[in-house]
Formats: C-alpha cells, structure tokens, sequence
C-alpha cells in the first residue's frame, strides 16, 4: 500500500473477521457501527478472557471515507485509534474527590502498554469516487461499544461502566 489512491488497501472487512464463527469458551467478536466527520466505520474486536484479564487478538475495521486520498495514512489513523480506544475502554479514568478531579497531569491517566495493546489491526477501506471525508476521530467511538459486546458474547456479563473492570 501506497500512498496513491488507486493502490489496494487490506481487504479484510467483516467476511474476513470470520464473523458468526465458533469460538472456544471465554472468546468471541463484538460489533459497532458509528459515524462521525461523514465518514462511515464498521468495527469488529475479538476479545479472549481469561479470569479479569482481557486480551485483544483482533480488531477489524471497515470504513468508508469517500475518496481515500493517503491509504497509508488513513490506515495509521485507524491502527492508532484502536491503540487509543482500548486505553480508554481498559485504563483511563477520571476520578473526583471532593468535588476536585484527581488526575491534574497525563503521569496519573492510565494508558495501555504494548502486551496489553490489540495484537492485530485490520483496516478495510471502501473504494469510493465521493469526496474525501474525516479519518481522524472515527475509528473511536465505535471500537468501546464492539469490545464491550464481545465481552458480553464470551462472559455474559455487560459492561455498564468504564474503565471496563472484569474484577468487579
């Protein structure tokens, strides 16, 4: 993949994610669909749980953002906003006491660390001739809702609250 907007990008949308597919105990696939900046996204995250300790084999995106005018890009864009979704949906929180927020500075929101990061990010961009959209937000706010039906399908257990506790 290039930066040309004629080369191909990862082809590996929701039929490729394996979705409806047996998993063992404990893991399994959760779906969102969001849009955002006029951009349409698409978001399938595998979770494997283990006792409170999630692990994200697999994020699946699919996206339609009009013309893509810099797949390289607009699929970095999404890799990262998956790394900076499940930092929010795992570890970041703001606390108040007394009326104060807790957290004066970024050295006490939390962030996820490289083992805790999803394993594998796939980013499936819809050829399209309509004018280029945003690519910068949209991969967020659908990732939080996946994860947390993919906990529901393994466990059984919604999420009702964030950051997601399986401890709890």
């Amino acid at each position: 993949m290039g930066d040309r907007p004629d080369e191909k990008s990862d082809r590996k949308g929701g039929r490729d994610a394996g979705w409806g597919k047996k998993f063992p105990k404990d893991s399994a696939m959760g779906f969102a669909a969001h849009r955002s900046f006029l951009t349409y996204t698409a978001c399938i995250v595998e979770v494997k749980v283990e006792g409170s300790q999630i692990t994200i084999p697999n994020v699946y995106y699919a996206l339609d953002c009009g013309t893509p005018v810099n797949l390289d890009r607009i699929k970095s864009q999404f890799e990262g906003g998956a790394q900076f979704a499940t930092s929010i949906a795992l570890k970041s929180e703001i606390t108040v006491k007394n009326g104060q927020v807790e957290q004066n500075n970024f050295d006490a929101y939390k962030i996820i660390r490289m083992p805790e990061s999803p394993k594998q990010i796939h980013v499936s961009i819809v050829e399209s001739q309509d004018k280029p959209t945003g690519v910068g937000e949209p991969p967020v706010p659908a990732y939080t809702p996946a994860l947390c039906n993919a906990i529901y399908a393994a466990t059984g257990k919604r999420i009702y609250k964030l950051p997601v506790d399986l401890g709890a």
